[in-house]
């Protein structure tokens, strides 16, 4: 026995959705990108700058909880409290204060203060401003080489209607998620960089699994209509699909749930992901064959080709 999903050769018509999905994408879309600029990102000290605190506290493990609700009532703005190294070490991370240099250093003297009689301070550096446009420099041009670089791939590999689909579907998952970003006010860090390029690996992985069973269907049902093809090809793939996003859930919610506020922002970001990417795979990708014209002249076309090639033979 094994478990089932969806049971075997459904016939489900998504094709038909597509009036219903572009609209809808665009519009989300649309709303994000006037969301990315009127409201904004909330930027994490890794784009921000900040402090870096390095401590070796005097009870092993390290009350996390505790050293997070000691450095929340300083009022220093945005803290990143995590476990470095052995159960005794933390990391700290204080946002950029205002006020410059002074303000700064006098931030750290307050945590210093606050917990001299029982933490080490080992090390403590100072993330700058021309650092953090550098790190976001970087992650931005990470997440545009891979686009590039899958588009060539994908049109080698497939046609460049397959190519375009795929990247116009990345791009779209991309600006949602950002979107999900700015809607919640989620903390944007260098792991936001790593959740975003981990979704696109995702949301390829799953268009290009969809797209292999399209070709594959081309070559086989030469005179069958674009949409039913899809439709068919679809319905071929559905068990994977479901199982590959649900069982991926499965270990993001308990990462959510029990991995700590430290990855919290990242497995929230991976669990919208998944299902943004899931979606984007059937009701955004495949769609965008026929949108693209895959098959010029439809079933009538590729008979007169079949016939023809039989008239030769």
């Amino acid at each position: 026995m094994y478990l089932k999903l969806v049971p075997e050769n459904t016939n489900y018509r998504f094709m038909w959705l597509r009036k219903f999905s572009f609209p809808l994408s665009m519009a989300i879309a649309v709303a994000s990108i006037a969301l990315f600029f009127t409201v904004g990102l909330n930027y994490g000290i890794d784009f921000k700058g900040g402090t870096v605190i390095e401590m070796k506290t005097n009870e092993s493990p390290a009350d996390i909880a505790a050293i997070r609700a000691g450095l929340g009532e300083l009022n220093l703005g945005d803290i990143q409290v995590q476990q470095f190294g052995g159960p005794d070490e933390v990391l700290v991370r204080i946002q950029q204060q205002e006020g410059g240099e002074l303000a700064q250093q006098a931030a750290v003297e307050n945590v210093r203060s606050a917990f001299a009689d029982s933490v080490e301070f080992r090390r403590v550096e100072v993330v700058g401003p021309r650092v953090s446009g550098e790190l976001a420099q970087a992650g931005t041009l990470a997440v545009v080489t891979a686009l590039v670089v899958i588009l060539f791939y994908i049109w080698f590999r497939f046609e460049w209607q397959f190519a375009v689909g795929a990247i116009v579907t990345t791009i779209n998952d991309i600006i949602v998620t950002v979107g999900l970003f700015v809607v919640l006010q989620l903390d944007f860090s260098l792991s936001s960089i790593a959740a975003i390029l981990t979704i696109i690996g995702y949301s390829l992985n799953d268009t290009v699994v969809v797209y292999d069973r399209i070709r594959e269907n081309l070559r086989r049902y030469k005179k069958l209509a674009l949409p039913e093809l899809i439709d068919r090809s679809i319905n071929e793939m559905l068990s994977r699909t479901l199982m590959t996003s649900v069982t991926t859930l499965l270990a993001l919610i308990a990462l959510y749930t029990f991995g700590g506020e430290v990855i919290r922002s990242f497995t929230l970001a991976m669990i919208f992901g998944i299902v943004i990417g899931t979606y984007s795979s059937i009701f955004l990708a495949a769609p965008m064959l026929i949108f693209l014209n895959l098959r010029p002249g439809g079933p009538e076309k590729a008979k007169e080709e079949d016939d023809g090639a039989k008239a030769t033979a």
